[in-house]
């Protein structure tokens, strides 16, 4: 009993609340401003003025296929197909959110991206209030650093990683009511259980239906209980048994998911060597970026690695030495140093690449894998840099405020810089080619901004900048033929289509493209074999039925054409053009009433369309005759 005493003591020392009080540093003179929600509010008015740029900023890189375009937000499907199918693509509380938001204001980016930025606010001042309760110096200024650090930009500034920020104010809740439950228990009875651990089981569920990165909470949570009772306890991993079985089955889930998405193909495959060579460079790499932000770039060049070098082992090597160091001087000097690096590697560790997923096609790191990771070391920076500032200015809390308050604003200056990328498609595109000229993706997608643009013999280059770095691209290929169809040269263009589909047998697009090209070229019965099985790959694609329709049409087959026409609506209801297509089919059928109804919403789609206008004369005067 004398021991454990003895142990418990050593740690109340390093992180005793009356040391901490003494040191933060930004603590003004006056009483009125050391209260709470003066600082929340700095922390919320700081992040606010750091993310600017973002309220000007549009939908970027895959918005679209997340959000934009995702038929479970805007188009046939919904939370049903959210929850009960693999359309959650790992977050379907995320999902949800953006079907909630989607039915409230529509597609106008901006209250995306204010959403976004509350988030991150609301996380930083919950990641002080853990800080609080777990006794750490300086907890208002790690979570600032937190906050207003540039390598967090990626994830605040890019809607489809509301994943991050949703994911994250929950997973910082579970650790909140956690830590409240351990200090329950030391207070009063160690056995019982209440109101904090119902919350830790609930706020765990949600942050891990939000984004399945989460599913190291159960190993961030025994760390926080090792912090806060000084010493190792078996009892912890009986408080976290629910987390653990929920981390299991959500870490199932993502893996499923991932193979469902591609992204576990054969392209990807590494052997474990590898993988674990990379995650040695990766954790250094991160490192790096927190402590110095630049350059900062959407998709990092993608290293390789010869595993049959020793000395591609030598930086995970260097990780094991350096926690093992940590773990042995534990007792005395390198608690806290222990405690932020194991915090960091296990955030990490669903990310660094030991198990395969999507984004490892374009780089082994991101600076949106490390949002969760990152806390660790910014924490013991503020701690750090409290107990430095007030060795160094002892007694002198207007110089520590303005020292403190000036790195702060470097770093949201930095922040704010960094926003400005993500403006648009372009920007951010524009942006990653300057810094990492052979990012493939970065060509790829400008390319699709200038097809949008009307630019088709520029983008016609990007695609082949793509292509020389990237031969194995698809969707390279595909865009390819696109600006060579636009551009009459149909033959290379099939040419493109077919590589892409000897690629990826599965490409949905791919296939409605080379059957538009064999429709153009008068080949329908082709046409029409790829516009079905383009329907076989995706029930819900609306072009391909869209298409198919009008062959159908040509071919006097009505009834078959109608009924394309109907499931391309059920997919895109706001498309003009079908309701035009449909209505001209009815009245070819005889079914003049329901084409004026359908000439009509065309109209009121778009009054522009003369088509849609004079079908719609056309059908009444039918009808009145």
């Amino acid at each position: 009993m004398a021991k454990r005493s003895k142990r418990k003591s050593t740690a109340d020392s390093a992180i005793s609340p009356i040391a901490m009080k003494k040191v933060d540093p930004l603590l003004p003179l006056h009483a009125w401003y050391q209260r709470d929600w003066v600082w929340g509010s700095i922390l919320i008015f700081a992040v606010i003025l750091a993310y600017g740029p973002v309220w000007h900023a549009g939908f970027i890189w895959d918005d679209d296929y997340h959000l934009t375009t995702n038929p479970c937000i805007i188009g046939p499907l919904g939370l049903k197909e959210i929850w009960t199918t693999s359309a959650a693509r790992i977050g379907p509380l995320t999902f949800t959110t953006f079907w909630v938001e989607d039915a409230l204001w529509g597609l106008h980016p901006l209250p995306y991206h204010l959403v976004n930025v509350l988030l991150h606010g609301a996380s930083a001042i919950l990641l002080w209030r853990v800080l609080l309760g777990l006794r750490v110096p300086g907890a208002w200024l790690g979570a600032a650093l937190w906050a207003l650090h540039p390598v967090e930009v990626e994830s605040v500034a890019w809607i489809t990683e509301m994943k991050n920020t949703q994911s994250c104010l929950f997973y910082l809740l579970t650790v909140l009511f956690f830590v409240k439950a351990l200090k329950a228990r030391d207070s009063n009875n160690r056995g019982t259980w209440g109101w904090n651990d119902a919350l830790t089981l609930l706020c765990a569920a949600l942050a891990m239906t939000s984004k399945s990165s989460t599913v190291i909470l159960p190993i961030v949570l025994c760390l926080c209980a090792w912090w806060m009772e000084g010493r190792w306890n078996w009892r912890n991993l009986v408080r976290v048994g629910p987390i653990i079985l929920m981390s299991v089955a959500a870490s199932a889930l993502s893996i499923w998911t991932q193979k469902l998405e591609g992204g576990m193909g054969s392209s990807l495959a590494r052997s474990w060597p590898e993988r674990l060579a990379t995650a040695g460079d990766a954790v250094w790499f991160y490192l790096g970026k927190l402590l110095w932000p630049h350059p900062l770039i959407m998709v990092y060049p993608r290293w390789q690695i010869d595993v049959s070098q020793p000395l591609s082992y030598l930086p995970l090597l260097a990780v094991i030495i350096v926690l093992f160091i940590f773990w042995l001087k534990r007792e005395s000097w390198s608690r806290p140093w222990f405690f932020a690096f194991t915090y960091f590697l296990a955030a990490l560790l669903p990310v660094l690449g030991l198990v395969e997923h999507s984004f490892l096609r374009y780089s082994f790191v991101g600076d949106h894998f490390q949002y969760l990771a990152s806390m660790g070391p910014l924490a013991l920076a503020g701690a750090g840099l409290t107990r430095l500032a007030d060795f160094m200015v002892k007694e002198k809390s207007q110089l520590q405020a303005s020292f403190c308050a000036g790195l702060l604003l470097v770093l949201g200056m930095l922040s704010w810089q960094r926003a400005r990328a993500y403006a648009s498609q372009e920007t951010l595109w524009v942006d990653t080619v300057a810094k990492n000229p052979n990012c493939w993706v970065g060509y790829y997608n400008l390319g699709v901004v200038l097809i949008q643009k009307g630019q088709v013999d520029a983008a016609m280059a990007r695609f082949q900048q793509a292509l020389e770095i990237n031969p194995n691209d698809a969707p390279s290929h595909n865009n390819l033929g696109n600006t060579l169809a636009q551009t009459g040269h149909t033959d290379e263009a099939m040419v493109q289509f077919l590589k892409a589909l000897d690629i990826n047998p599965n490409y949905a697009e791919a296939h409605e493209n080379l059957g538009n090209a064999f429709a153009q070229m008068g080949h329908t019965d082709e046409a029409i074999i790829h516009y079905q099985r383009a329907l076989d790959i995706n029930p819900n694609f609306a072009e391909a039925h869209y298409d198919l329709g009008n062959l159908l049409v040509q071919k006097g087959r009505l009834d078959e054409a109608i009924g394309e026409y109907r499931k391309a609506l059920e997919a895109n209801a706001a498309n003009a053009s079908i309701h035009t297509n449909l209505g001209i089919a009815l009245v070819q059928n005889g079914q003049v009433n329901e084409a004026i109804a359908q000439f009509q919403q065309a109209v009121r789609l778009n009054p522009q369309d003369s088509d849609a206008q004079a079908n719609l004369a056309k059908a009444q005067a039918i009808l009145k005759r």
